[in-house]
């Protein structure tokens, strides 16, 4: 069996891939190159991939692969109607970042909530050793005690968030872009009055036709002036236009962001543009990469390759 493990590099240069030896030959590539991906798979019977576009242009030349791994949970990259009628199988890795993401919504939020950037210089400028007290209290801030923490996405991270917020005190409520009402302790809304109630908004959900642009102008002139909008689910959710001329005029207070609409992100973004980091944090998509995480991810596709040379499908989606 040969294996073609493209992208390692997406998946950092510590986790430990050695333990694809057991299943034969495996050919391992750092980083896509558009231009040779289709000749370094057409031996292949399996390939892994990130986000290289999974399509007839790939894989017209690989009359062999019979599996695709994906090193990551979201499938927007596949071409299933192609693969479909190859009879190509897809398997996805799910639940290696819950924790990671989980634990990221808080660092941004509370980072961009308790004003810590202004704190820390205000500190290391040397202001706070010629100030005239031993507290500073400006900028405000708030306690999340009380607070109403909406989410987008009520899948294994939205649980998590929810869950995390509610110990802090949140009252929980939720939007289902799917259409699907959960039976949970937690309260829907239809989308406007989500938006409306909501202190906090995190977007915890796929990226599909119903979810693209969801958070758009008219999306978010119904937020609070005093709202914070936190995306780490997929970038094109958020028209970034849409959310740069908010937070220029202050239709919203703040914006946490994880993923763009384009990555690595465009030095002509609207965004890039707004410098003040007590208004927007943008981070590299790295959320979902703690080290744990980044080695579960790769655990994960190891299990659904086994589960393929034993005869039984895992993750197939």
């Amino acid at each position: 069996m040969k294996i073609v493990f493209m992208e390692t590099d997406t998946l950092g240069s510590d986790v430990d891939l050695s333990m694809f030896a057991e299943f034969g030959d495996v050919t391992m590539y750092n980083r896509s190159e558009p231009d040779k991906n289709a000749d370094r798979i057409k031996d292949a019977d399996i390939i892994i991939v990130n986000k290289i576009p999974v399509n007839e242009s790939l894989l017209k030349d690989a009359a062999s692969v019979k599996l695709i791994c994906l090193s990551a949970t979201g499938t927007n990259n596949i071409d299933f109607e192609y693969t479909k009628k190859r009879g190509i199988k897809v398997a996805n890795a799910r639940g290696y970042s819950t924790d990671s993401v989980a634990q990221h919504t808080f660092a941004m939020f509370f980072y961009l909530y308790e004003k810590l950037r202004k704190y820390d210089e205000f500190v290391k400028s040397g202001d706070y050793s010629n100030y005239h007290m031993f507290s500073c209290f400006e900028p405000h801030f708030n306690e999340l005690s009380n607070k109403t923490w909406g989410i987008i996405g009520l899948g294994a991270i939205g649980h998590k968030v929810a869950e995390i917020a509610r110990a802090f005190g949140c009252k929980i409520i939720y939007y289902s872009a799917s259409g699907n009402i959960y039976d949970c302790d937690y309260e829907h809304r239809e989308f406007d009055s989500f938006l409306k109630e909501s202190d906090i908004v995190s977007i915890h959900c796929p990226l599909t036709d119903v979810t693209k642009n969801l958070i758009d102008s008219r999306a978010l002139s119904y937020m609070r002036s005093s709202a914070i909008l936190l995306n780490l689910a997929r970038g094109p959710i958020v028209c970034e236009q849409a959310l740069a001329d908010a937070l220029n005029s202050g239709t919203i207070a703040a914006a946490g962001l994880d993923v763009m609409c384009t990555e690595p992100l465009p030095s002509n973004s609207p965004l890039i543009n707004i410098k003040d980091s007590s208004r927007i944090l943008i981070t590299p998509h790295m959320a979902w990469g703690t080290c744990e995480a980044r080695q579960r991810c790769v655990n994960e596709v190891f299990k659904n390759i086994k589960a393929y040379t034993e005869g039984t499908d895992r993750n197939i989606v």
